[in-house]
C-alpha cells in the first residue's frame, strides 16, 4: 500500500516537473528543440502517471505543455501572427478544460460486457485524455517538423468533433433518458436473469469472483455480474458467458436491477454490499470468498445477510464465538465446492524422502489485528526445508505487494528456492508459475504437506487428508488453537520458530494428527459425498431461487414490452 503511494507520488512529480521544465526552456530560452523534447517527454509522463493514477488531473501540465509547444511552434513557423495556430490554440485550450469533466460524466455510466449492446459513449469518454495527450504530441511533432499550422488545427478539430459527440449523447442521457431504460437496462430485460452476482473490492481482487462463477453457471439459471469497480470488467467478462455490468452509480443500479431478478450472491463484506441490500425484493445470500477463522470470516456485517451459506457447522460456530449472535435459521451448510477437484489422500503417507510441501503466506491485513502473515520469518522455514530434500511451492497471497516489506520478503525467499534449484534441480515453484500457471487445487494435489498462515487455504487443504502445519504469528501462544480451533489438527509453528524442526518431523515424517483431521473435515467442509460434493451448493442455490418467489410489482410507470422497449399508451 506504501508502495503504491510512493509510485503514485513519484509519477506526480514526474509529469508536473517535466511539463515546467518544457515550458520554462521554450518561453525563456532559445532552445526551442530542446523545450519541444522535453514537452513530449512530459506527455509521456502524464500517460504512464494515467495507469498508475487512472482518475489523475493533470490540467494544469496540459495548460503548460500546450503553451510551451504553441510557442514552439510560433518560433518554428516564424512567420508573424497566424490564424490557423491561434485557432488551435483555441481549440486546445477548449479540450483541456472540457476532456476531464466529459471523462469523468462518461465514468459515471453504465457499462456493461457480454450483452448484445454497443453502448460507445462511456468507452469514447473513457479515453479521451489518451485522445488529447496523443493530439498534444501529434502537434508538437508538427511544430518539430515546422509544418502549416492547418495541419494541427485539422488535428485538433478531429478531437474536438469526437468531444462535442460525447458530450451531446451524454447530455441528452441526462435530460432526456429513455422511459424504458438505456441499452443495457433493455438487454438485460430479454435475458430476464434470475440472480446477480455482487461484487466490490480493491483492485487485484477479482479472484473473488472467478472462484465462484463455474458454481454460478452450474446452477443452470440466466444470471449477471453487477461490478462497482471498472478495473474488474475486462477480466471478469473473460471469466464468463454471463453478463456482466459496471454500475457506478445507485441510479445505474437501479438500471441493472431487473424485475426478473429473485436473490442476489455476495462474496465478501465490502462497504459497498449496502447499495444492493438495499433492493428488498431480493434476497440476499453472502457466500465469502474463503473459509478460515480469521477474525474477518466472523463479521458482524454478516447479519443482514439473509442468508449465510458456509462451508460447514465450524463456520456457525465461529460467529458464536466471537459473540457475534445470528438467528441459526440465517445460516446454510453448503460445504466448499470449490474443493470437488482437490485429489482425497486417505491413509497418511509418513518419511517421504523428498517431499513436496506448499507454502502459503497470506498478507498483512488491512488492520492489526487481521495481521497472520508469516513472511518476516519464514526464511528459516525455506532454509529448514531445503535442508530436508523438500521441493517448495511458493504461492503467495495476491495483496502481498502492496506492502512493501513483505514484498522484498517474497523477494529473498524466491531468491533461495531459485539458488537451489540451479544448484540441486529440484523444481521448486513460485510466482507467476505458482500463482498464475497453477490453480490452488493444482498446488494443492502436486503437495505432501502444507505450510501457510491462518488463511482459507488451510480449510481447503484440510479436504485432501494431508497433513499443514499452522504459523502463529501472535502472542497467544496457549490460547492459539483456542482462537483458531483448525490448528488443533495440524502442527503450530512458533513465531520465533523454535519449533520449527519438531514441526517438521511431524509434518513430514510421524504425522500424528492423521486421525484428527478427518473429524475437523467434517466439521469444517461438511459431510458431503466426495463424487457429488458440489451439488450441496448448487441445490442450495435452487431452493432459494424457488422459494416461495413472486414477481415484484413495477417500481413504477415502467410497463414495457417484452424485449424491454416502452410499451405504448395505445398498446
Amino acid at each position: 500500500m506504501r508502495g503504491d503511494l510512493v509510485r503514485k507520488l513519484l509519477a506526480r512529480v514526474l509529469t508536473t516537473g517535466l511539463a515546467v521544465l518544457a515550458f520554462l526552456v521554450v518561453a525563456l530560452t532559445g532552445a526551442t528543440g530542446w523545450g519541444l523534447a522535453l514537452a513530449v517527454a512530459a506527455l509521456a509522463a502524464a500517460a504512464a502517471e494515467r495507469r498508475v493514477r487512472p482518475g489523475a488531473d493533470a490540467v494544469a501540465e496540459s495548460v503548460l505543455v500546450a503553451a510551451g509547444i504553441l510557442v514552439g511552434y510560433a518560433r518554428r513557423l516564424d512567420a508573424g501572427f497566424d490564424p490557423a495556430l491561434a485557432a488551435t490554440a483555441l481549440v486546445l485550450l477548449g479540450l483541456v478544460l472540457l476532456v476531464g469533466p466529459l471523462r469523468d460524466a462518461g465514468a459515471l455510466e453504465i457499462r456493461a460486457a457480454n450483452l448484445p449492446v454497443r453502448a460507445w459513449t462511456p468507452l469514447v469518454a473513457a479515453r479521451l485524455g489518451d485522445a488529447l495527450l496523443v493530439l498534444l504530441g501529434l502537434v508538437a511533432v508538427a511544430a518539430v517538423l515546422a509544418l502549416p499550422a492547418w495541419v494541427a488545427l485539422a488535428a485538433g478539430v478531429l478531437v474536438g468533433a469526437g468531444c462535442a459527440a460525447v458530450g451531446a449523447d451524454l447530455a441528452r442521457r441526462r435530460f432526456r433518458p429513455p422511459a424504458g431504460g438505456g441499452p443495457v437496462g433493455r438487454a438485460l430485460r430479454r435475458h430476464q436473469p434470475e440472480f446477480l452476482l455482487y461484487f466490490s473490492a480493491p483492485p487485484g481482487s477479482e479472484y473473488q469472483v472467478t472462484m465462484w462463477l463455474p458454481y454460478l453457471e452450474r446452477i443452470g439459471r440466466p444470471f449477471l455480474v453487477l461490478l462497482r469497480e471498472p478495473e474488474f470488467l475486462p477480466t471478469v467478462a473473460a471469466a464468463t458467458s454471463a453478463p456482466v455490468v459496471f454500475c457506478p452509480t445507485l441510479k445505474t443500479m437501479d438500471e441493472a436491477l431487473v424485475p426478473s431478478l429473485r436473490v442476489a450472491f455476495y462474496v465478501n463484506h465490502g462497504a459497498k454490499n449496502s447499495h444492493c441490500i438495499r433492493f428488498h425484493q431480493l434476497t440476499h445470500v453472502q457466500l465469502h470468498h474463503g473459509d478460515s477463522d480469521k477474525a474477518p470470516s466472523a463479521n458482524p456485517v454478516s447479519a443482514i445477510f439473509d442468508r449465510i451459506f458456509v462451508a460447514g457447522q465450524a463456520a456457525i460456530e465461529r460467529y458464536a464465538r466471537a459473540g457475534v449472535e445470528i438467528p441459526p435459521e440465517k445460516f446454510v451448510v453448503v460445504g466448499r465446492p470449490q474443493v470437488e477437484a482437490i485429489e482425497v489422500r486417505p491413509e497418511p503417507a509418513r518419511r517421504l524422502a523428498h517431499p513436496t510441501v506448499l507454502y502459503t503466506p497470506t498478507w498483512t491485513g488491512h488492520h492489526a489485528d487481521a495481521d497472520y502473515c508469516s513472511l518476516p520469518v519464514a526464511e528459516t522455514v525455506i532454509r529448514r526445508l531445503l535442508d530436508r530434500g523438500a521441493t517448495v511451492i511458493l504461492r503467495a497471497h495476491p495483496y502481498t505487494s502492496q506492502n512493501p516489506a513483505s514484498a522484498r520478503q517474497l523477494a529473498r525467499l524466491t531468491e533461495l528456492l531459485a539458488a537451489d534449484r540451479t544448484k540441486t534441480g529440484r523444481e521448486h515453484l513460485w510466482g507467476t508459475a505458482a500463482a498464475r500457471e497453477l490453480t490452488l487445487t493444482e498446488c494443492v494435489n502436486r503437495s505432501d504437506a502444507l505450510i501457510s498462515d491462518v488463511s482459507g487455504v488451510i480449510s481447503d487443504y484440510l479436504y485432501s487428508g494431508k497433513p499443514y502445519a499452522v504459523t502463529d504469528m501472535g502472542a497467544d501462544g496457549a490460547d492459539f488453537v483456542a482462537r483458531f480451533p483448525l490448528a488443533a489438527s495440524g502442527y503450530v509453528l512458533r513465531r520465533d520458530m523454535s519449533n520449527v524442526d519438531g514441526v517438521l518431523e511431524q509434518l513430514l515424517d510421524t504425522d500424528p494428527s492423521a486421525a484428527a483431521r478427518w473429524a475437523t473435515r467434517s466439521r469444517y467442509l461438511g459431510d458431503f459425498p466426495a463424487e457429488s460434493y458440489a451439488e450441496a451448493f448448487l441445490d442450495a442455490a435452487r431452493r432459494e431461487l424457488d422459494r416461495g418467489w413472486a414477481p415484484p410489482a413495477p417500481r413504477t410507470a415502467e410497463a414495457v414490452t417484452e424485449d424491454g422497449a416502452p410499451l405504448s399508451p395505445t398498446a
